[in-house]
């Protein structure tokens, strides 16, 4: 049986040493982004790959496509290549904790048209606090050759989501902190607030006081509070650099609800020209640009 949304330490365990199993490690820091790397060869889970959000999980950046841009499908089968993935082999992805980075990874590769890839319910501390075995150093795979392609009608562009935003069937879902969303601080982005029209389910709902994730139900419930009751093909999910929305797609499928779709240049892109509208809790606003077209 494939491991298709989340996979339990216990799980993974079993597994260590099946060829089968591709583990990539997506440990990061916003702050420091060499620190993952550092992390990760200093200890590591055994047989685990590593891959770098800005080198291997995103694009070029050109200064209006947001911050974590999404790659060249080129550049990704390569990518997931020297990562020994292939059809076939069941990805695991972790990060240090709760799978914000490691869901990057995980949407990636369903995009690309690969279902058997799982995230590590609680990641390196869930097991490490469970003096589960490590390695350090760089660990190596076999190259293998990746042919899967993007699926159609995965991502939305700005237009389209601004479209979607007026339409009253359809809901715009900001993964950020509800801090961020009522643009009370923005400690990143140009400006504060959200797409007009959004709604806010912050990705950390999505887990428990110890940091796994929620039960299918319980995901259902939280995210009916939120959102609604849309059908899941009419999601967009967005947060400032489209890597936490894929946390809130990740919960969506696991919680049964598949089809919803991803904003990827997200809040880092949308803010990045001024003649998009802004909306706060308290009241919408717009910034006219000053140059033409």
């Amino acid at each position: 049986m494939a491991f298709t949304t989340i996979i339990s330490t216990d799980a993974l365990a079993l597994h260590l040493d099946d060829s089968a199993y591709v583990i990539v490690d997506c440990r990061y820091n916003l702050e420091d982004e060499e620190w993952g790397a550092r992390e990760y060869m200093a200890r590591h889970i055994p047989g685990a790959m590593y891959a770098h959000l800005g080198h291997d999980l995103a694009g070029k950046k050109t200064g209006t496509n947001g911050r974590h841009p999404l790659p060249d499908p080129e550049a990704l089968r390569r990518t997931f290549g020297r990562l020994g993935i292939a059809s076939g082999v069941q990805v695991i992805a972790y990060d240090q904790d709760i799978g914000m980075f490691a869901s990057r990874l995980w949407w990636l590769l369903k995009w690309m048209g690969h279902e058997a890839v799982a995230v590590l319910d609680g990641g390196f501390r869930k097991w490490t606090g469970e003096q589960r075995a490590t390695r350090a150093g760089e660990e190596h795979h076999t190259l293998r050759e990746f042919t899967g392609a993007p699926r159609v009608g995965w991502t939305m562009s700005a237009g389209e989501v601004a479209a979607a935003s007026r339409k009253p069937d359809w809901r715009i879902v900001d993964a950020r902190a509800p801090e961020r969303f009522r643009g009370e601080t923005e400690p990143i982005d140009r400006v504060a607030g959200h797409i007009p029209g959004a709604t806010n389910h912050f990705y950390k709902w999505n887990l428990d006081d110890r940091g796994t994730f929620r039960t299918p139900e319980e995901i259902r419930s939280g995210l009916q509070e939120s959102v609604g009751g849309v059908p899941p093909d009419r999601i967009v999910c967005y947060c400032g650099s489209g890597v936490s929305a894929c946390h809130n797609l990740l919960a969506l499928e696991h919680a049964g609800q598949r089809g919803a779709k991803l904003y990827a240049g997200s809040w880092s892109e949308w803010s990045s020209d001024p003649a998009r509208p802004v909306e706060t809790a308290a009241s919408p606003l717009k910034t006219e640009s000053t140059e033409k077209a």
